[in-house]
């Protein structure tokens, strides 16, 4: 197909509009994950305009429960029935039925109460002196009759432990195009958990997770590279898709698929022609500093002498890196500031100097002094506050990023934000994992925190959620399972020698 064919294929397909600036984002509709909010359902909802009430909804469901596993074809029929239906609801809507599952179809615990009941009943036979202490230690029984009782009703409580929706989304995975309806449900569960924090909802949502989990594993998936020959309904979702860095135009999509850059996507055989991830790497001579030069830069030399593959949007044959947000820093570094700003207030509320006042203990947790007086000379004129820490949260809490055009500000900013970035990078959380979602996930996947970047995302989204910083992970071939290991087992944050350095400097001079 020509450039021109397919330029037209996709332009039909989806709307695409260019950036006013650098920052702003295409309005695409969002990637269909079981991770994703509402948005991820409304993909599905624009294939059906047909509306239906929510009482024949929860007929099909109760019917897809209800009817005997030999009448499959009936049980095809609901749920295509309710697949349609489901997808037309509103949203409020779609929550009252997930009450109703949630609730209705749970666990039948009085049939439970019912078998614990027997199975204590049972009582334990006596058994022949030649048994060993060992055998009774264990509560091993010969008696035949007694363990045929035994394994009746263990079955039996296995069989009612599981929760009625069970067998719901075992006929939807196993109907046509099921799995991605499941995949919409755990997106509306999820949102409505946020609001209506109920046990049985989280019940239910830990039990449809799980089956995900097992029926989307890595042995249900198949690996494809996307290029610009690949049908456009799915050229098409991998612009709608793309969160990180927005595809801005034909000439940017066919970029990223062109000499130089590679996209591979993880595809499911429930779901056709839908990547559940896809993968973006551009082939580089040696690590980038800032996604600009991804993003805009056409490769000047040859793919065979790349030495670096770099994953920029989720160096040599040995070493492969990513170039990573920090989608969760700024808000970290809010809230740190927050609490230091009240606890200042409450260190100065009796200060009678009326000379701005640097408080010792917000130096020692935040910034060192030349850095608060710094950015309190630096930032003054774009933000008010009366000391250099109040200036940097009104700064970073601020809803545009003129900040970060000022050069003399940026100066001053950018040693105490590469310093604490690092600190929220390595900081963990209750359960000895990093802060960071991002940088968990490479954590887990065996790779080292390598190096972060100053304005390497100088976009809206990179401004605002990470102040412009992004970081490097390198993945060693040989290093990865030992690196994997030990930050399961302990915690172990592998980070490279100048990161530990910046660590470790001290809060106060």
């Amino acid at each position: 197909m020509s450039l021109f064919r397919k330029g037209l294929a996709v332009l039909m397909r989806i709307p695409m509009k260019a950036a006013a600036t650098s920052g702003q984002q295409l309005a695409t509709t969002p990637p269909f994950t079981p991770a994703n909010d509402a948005s991820s359902s409304a993909n599905l909802e624009s294939h059906t305009s047909r509306k239906v009430a929510l009482a024949d909804v929860k007929e099909w469901m109760q019917a897809s429960i209800a009817i005997p596993s030999d009448k499959i074809e009936f049980v095809d029929a609901n749920l295509e029935e309710f697949s349609k239906g489901y997808l037309s609801l509103p949203q409020e809507g779609r929550r009252e039925l997930l009450l109703v599952l949630a609730r209705d179809y749970d666990v039948n615990r009085a049939r439970v109460r019912e078998l614990m009941a027997q199975y204590l009943n049972l009582g334990f036979p006596q058994e022949p002196e030649s048994i060993t202490e060992d055998e009774q230690s264990r509560g091993q029984i010969r008696d035949e009759a007694f363990l045929a009782s035994c394994y009746r009703t263990e079955r039996n409580l296995r069989i009612a432990l599981k929760p009625m929706y069970d067998i719901f989304f075992e006929r939807l995975n196993a109907y046509p195009g099921g799995l991605k309806i499941l995949a919409v449900l755990r997106a509306d569960l999820l949102l409505v958990i946020e609001k209506e924090k109920l046990p049985s909802l989280r019940a239910l949502d830990l039990y449809l997770k799980e089956r995900l989990i097992t029926w989307l594993s890595p042995a249900a998936l198949h690996l494809h590279q996307i290029t610009w020959d690949d049908p456009a309904s799915l050229l098409e979702k991998i612009v709608a898709y793309e969160a990180v860095h927005p595809i801005r135009s034909l000439q940017d999509l066919r970029r990223r698929l062109s000499t130089g850059r590679r996209c591979f996507g993880y595809f499911h055989s429930a779901i056709p022609g839908e990547p559940l991830i896809f993968i973006e790497v551009a082939l580089l001579k040696e690590v980038a500093k800032a996604i600009q030069e991804v993003l805009w830069d056409d490769p000047p030399f040859l793919e065979n002498e790349a030495t670096c593959a770099l994953f920029y949007s989720i160096s040599s044959s040995q070493v492969f890196a990513t170039l990573s947000p920090i989608p969760g820093y700024v808000q970290w570094l809010l809230s740190k500031l927050a609490s230091h700003l009240k606890l200042g207030e409450e260190e100065t509320e009796n200060e009678t100097d009326s000379e701005i006042v640097f408080s010792s203990t917000l130096k020692e947790h935040v910034l060192l002094p030349e850095e608060e007086r710094m950015i309190f000379e630096s930032g003054k004129a774009l933000a008010d506050g009366n000391s250099g820490i109040e200036i940097l949260y009104n700064i970073l809490s601020s809803t545009n990023s003129e900040w970060s055009k000022s050069e003399c500000l940026l100066s001053a900013l950018k040693g105490p934000l590469m310093r604490l970035c690092i600190r929220y990078l390595l900081e963990k959380n209750k359960s000895g994992k990093t802060l960071d979602a991002v940088a968990n996930f490479h954590l887990q996947n065996g790779a080292r925190i390598e190096r972060i970047n100053w304005m390497a995302d100088t976009s809206e989204r990179g401004i605002k959620q990470s102040a412009g910083i992004m970081v490097n992970y390198v993945y060693s071939l040989e290093k990865i399972e030992e690196n994997a290991m030990a930050y399961f087992s302990t915690g172990h944050i592998n980070a490279s020698s100048n990161i530990y350095q910046c660590f470790q400097q001290p809060m106060e001079e």
